[in-house]
């Protein structure tokens, strides 16, 4: 057997080994929450709306219907909710996961068993006015699981811990709960609603009491109430985004390949505009895609009249397939991790992807002018769809990726080839890029966004 190196150092350096473990001093392990204030790029976020009492500390209960109870300790926001319980195996990326407009109205359970070591990151923007550590302005899930919670955090970007931002969002946190149980039993029976309780255990037979997100149109919550535009000075083409809950990074993969992007609202009737643009792109969300039938019908005119070059991530890949008259449907615990394998069926290549779904198209139903484009190697799910012969493709992972991995990026490329393409195809080119005017008068980010509690009317 070898001796531990570290027993051995004292030793070997000529002394005792100590009796007590090495501290930073106090000043040194504040140094980070000391330095934040004032620092450029790292100022505290505004005072929240959302905001709650903090919760730390109290007796909270995890409570799934017609299934178990467990009973853990309350941090983040002193407030009971109710969702959807999902499971991510994602081991870093929680700012980003949990700021995903796709996990709204759910309660997301980490099978990373320690989260919150690295705080959470200011809400600084980059030189495109996009968030650099976020994927929207606001936490968007539910409430949050967790099998051990960080108080304290270390980390250059941090500007405060997982409980003060959850409490100041109004996001309630369960800790010291055992995860592996809730993840086996998500795994065996589905995703299932469940309950945050702080203080007393929530009785379990109040079905009442428990908030089925899957009813409610998530995407009319999440979409931006009104056109905003995100422009680059050098941009060479201009692409239309239908915004069903884009996340920040989506419009920067955009943006730093030379786009203009001017997002619309979900329902907006992008076939009627779309000649003035290079490009449509449909973007992710959450909830039943089913939901968004103007979306849906929006999309299918659009095709009908344009031939314009179109891509659309998640829930945009969803409501592609449903406007060519494809079909869609729930997995039983749905793909949300940072790891998940995709084949491209085109190439034989195999992508390591970033997800987030609970619905999926069924390929089985795409129409014969689409093929499949890649298939999930853990399950056989569909990843994606393309024409065969015009520029529309879509996927059902996440080539973003903010969080890794970034293999499938180069689709972003492969998108804004199409759209070069298209355009030097063009009999009259047409400068369709934002004019001033535009873009002085059309907002910079997102409009009329506000998280609000599920059970308020949709």
């Amino acid at each position: 057997m070898f001796t531990p190196l570290a027993s051995r150092l004292p030793a070997a350096l000529g002394r005792a080994a100590p009796r007590v473990p090495l501290r930073l001093p106090a000043q040194t392990r504040l140094l980070s929450r000391l330095t934040t204030d004032g620092s450029k790029g790292r100022t505290m976020p505004a005072a929240n709306t959302r905001a709650s009492p903090a919760a730390s500390g109290v007796d909270a209960t995890f409570t799934i219907r017609d299934g178990p109870v467990f009973h853990g300790t309350a941090y983040g926001a002193n407030s009971n909710i109710s969702g959807e319980a999902v499971f991510t195996t994602s081991l870093v990326g929680y700012p980003e996961s949990m700021t995903d407009p796709s996990y709204r109205g759910q309660i997301l359970v980490f099978t990373q068993p320690l989260i919150g070591n690295y705080g959470v990151p200011s809400n600084e923007r980059d030189e495109h006015n996009l968030l650099k550590y976020f994927e929207s302005p606001h936490i968007q899930c539910a409430g949050v699981v967790v099998a051990d919670i960080a108080e304290k955090y270390s980390h250059w970007t941090a500007v405060e811990s997982l409980s003060e931002w959850c409490a100041r969002e109004g996001v309630p946190v369960i800790s010291g709960v055992d995860t592996r149980a809730i993840v086996t039993y998500l795994r065996e029976q589905g995703s299932s609603l469940a309950r945050i309780s702080i203080g007393d255990e929530y009785d379990a037979d109040e079905d009442e009491g428990f908030i089925d997100p899957g009813a409610i149109n998530l995407v009319k919550r999440v979409s931006t109430k009104a056109p905003f535009v995100v422009a680059n000075p050098k941009a060479t083409f201009h692409v239309a985004l239908i915004d069903c809950g884009v996340k920040e990074n989506i419009l920067r993969s955009l943006v730093s390949r030379g786009a203009s992007v001017t997002v619309f609202p979900y329902d907006y009737p992008i076939h009627k505009v779309a000649d003035n643009f290079d490009g449509v792109f449909i973007s992710n969300g959450p909830g039943d895609p089913t939901h968004c039938q103007e979306t849906v019908y929006n999309l299918a005119r659009l095709m009908e009249t344009s031939s314009v070059p179109i891509m659309g991530i998640c829930l945009g890949h969803q409501l592609l397939a449903l406007a060519v008259g494809a079909q869609t449907i729930k997995l039983k615990y749905g793909n949300r991790a940072h790891n998940i394998p995709a084949l491209d069926l085109t190439t034989g290549q195999c992508h390591i992807t970033s997800q987030n779904h609970g619905y999926a198209v069924d390929a089985s139903t795409l129409p014969s002018e689409f093929k499949e484009y890649f298939v999930n190697l853990n399950d056989g799910s569909n990843e994606g769809m393309m024409h065969k012969t015009r520029p529309i493709f879509s996927t059902q992972f996440h080539p973003e990726a903010k969080g890794g991995p970034m293999d499938s990026s180069y689709l972003f490329d492969k998108y804004l080839e199409n759209v070069h393409m298209y355009k030097d195809s063009a009999k009259v080119y047409r400068d369709n890029r934002p004019s001033q005017l535009m873009i002085d008068i059309l907002s910079k980010e997102r409009v009329g966004v506000e998280p609000s509690p599920l059970a308020a009317n949709a």
